[in-house]
């Protein structure tokens, strides 16, 4: 049995303030010398991002579509392990979630890892009725325990002093605090969420403030007694995988253009053996000497006027692909190696590996979790029952090349509503995000797809 310290910020509906006040929780814990861990309702990659900053450390997803209840324990304790107090920001409300039962909301996921709730209740607009949503929280789910709210965009100390009162009066939660409205100013929005803090000038600032903001205004000693509270759990044991590919290099597109990457599939290729060498395709001239290139999510549509400035690293990676090195890419990776990417009516050169053109468009094109069975054309797939992943893009393709795709669509939308991922020479790239899981073991397949190329001279085949 293991004991942990750890809280679940959670909030009635999406929007509420979370992650500020995470954010905020996690550097005013760090400012006082305490190790936090900090963890994310998945499938997510831009809040983690956020609290990884406050943190000083990465943020891992818990997420019941592509992992085990056991995977998702191991991992939490795991990463947990060794901290004063972990941090799991809820997604969206406390018993939201696609399955209609409940049973992969947020609410059980707290269950699961037997962790105490603290909501974050945007507090706009609402005095004494902050009292029956409290007391309907906690009668909806008994198992799940609420011990606390932190009462969030409060319009002043009078608005402040009526939501107190209530609570007090009318429920057994402890008020840990309250934020005003103006005390801090939220991040940003845009079509795939919060922007993320490499496209933020003022992210430092912006998080140091939210440390002294919610560290002078919530009560941090009670919230690591809550903490402390949380039951001991057992979590089952997970074998290290073994170094067999010591010597890969495997290229990681890092920049402001793409950085979605889930932190325990990229510790997945270094545990394998293999060495990760970031590439910035925006400012390196060139590949440098790779055996894999893997190029994730982001925002190329942001970014493309300088990715299109980039001509030679265009160039380079259209050679090398070309060349038969094997590369694997996600949604903004696939738009990137396309022939150009159109966004607000002014369109960009790409690398041109798939003549495909990417158009933004103003609606999602693909959003939510998706199923798909790997086809036989897949480069590292071979057939097997359904996977589950996520997508979330607002691109589409035109003009899409005759190729193989390597995946069949169940659920989703992928490319064109039935496949997704595109494969040319050693180069699958589709808008379908992975997880290395034990139910979607990529990066092994991905790097023995690797090795073999490698040990066969890089032929396409």
């Amino acid at each position: 049995m293991i004991q942990l310290p750890r809280i679940m910020i959670a909030a009635a509906h999406k929007s509420s303030g979370k992650t500020v006040v995470t954010t905020g929780l996690a550097g005013a814990l760090k400012a006082r010398g305490k190790k936090v861990s900090v963890f994310k309702k998945g499938p997510d990659y831009i809040d983690p991002m956020w609290l990884a900053r406050a943190a000083g450390r990465p943020a891992y997803n818990l997420d019941f579509n592509t992992m085990s209840r056991d995977e998702i324990a191991t991992l939490f304790a795991r990463k947990a392990s060794g901290s004063d107090i972990a941090l799991i920001e809820a997604n969206k409300g406390l018993y939201d979630g696609v399955a209609a039962d409940g049973s992969d909301a947020n609410a059980a996921l707290a269950k699961h890892l037997g962790t105490p709730v603290v909501l974050v209740i945007d507090t706009s607009g609402m005095t004494r009725g902050i009292a029956p949503l409290l007391l309907g929280y906690q009668a909806f789910d008994p198992d799940v325990r609420i011990a606390g709210v932190i009462l969030n965009r409060t319009g002043g100390a009078r608005h402040e002093g009526k939501l107190r009162v209530a609570v007090e009066a009318y429920t057994d939660v402890a008020v840990l605090g309250a934020v005003g409205a103006n005390a801090l100013i939220g991040i940003p929005e845009r079509h795939l969420g919060l922007t993320t803090p490499s496209d933020t000038s003022l992210t430092e600032a912006f998080v140091r403030k939210a440390g002294e903001t919610v560290g002078a205004n919530v009560d941090l000693d009670r919230l690591m007694r809550i903490a402390a509270s949380a039951p001991a759990f057992e979590a089952p044991e997970r074998a290290a995988p073994s170094p067999l590919y010591r010597g890969l290099r495997i290229g990681v597109a890092m920049d402001e253009a793409f950085g979605f990457y889930y932190p325990d599939d990229l510790e997945a290729f270094a545990a394998m053996g293999a060495e990760l060498v970031p590439v910035d395709m925006i400012r390196d001239p060139h590949l440098p000497d790779l055996d894999g290139l893997f190029i994730g999510g982001g925002f190329p549509e942001v970014h493309a006027a300088s990715l299109a400035a980039n001509r030679s690293m265009r160039e380079s990676v259209k050679a090398a692909l070309e060349a038969g090195l094997p590369a694997y890419a996600e949604c903004g990776g696939l738009m990137y190696l396309c022939k150009d990417l159109t966004w607000n009516g002014e369109a960009h050169a790409m690398v041109g590996f798939f003549g495909a053109a990417t158009v933004m468009q103003e609606r999602p094109q693909g959003r939510g979790h998706v199923r798909f069975t790997p086809s036989a054309s897949s480069l590292w797939n071979a057939p097997v029952p359904e996977q589950k992943a996520h997508e979330f893009h607002y691109a589409r393709l035109d003009n899409v090349d005759p190729l193989p795709f390597a995946r069949n669509v169940t659920r989703g939308h992928g490319i064109d509503g039935e496949h997704d991922a595109l494969v040319k020479a050693n180069t699958q790239a589709g808008f379908i995000h992975l997880r290395n899981t034990t139910q979607t073991p990529w990066v092994e397949s991905f790097l023995e797809f690797v090795y073999r190329k490698r040990r066969e001279g890089r032929s396409a085949d």
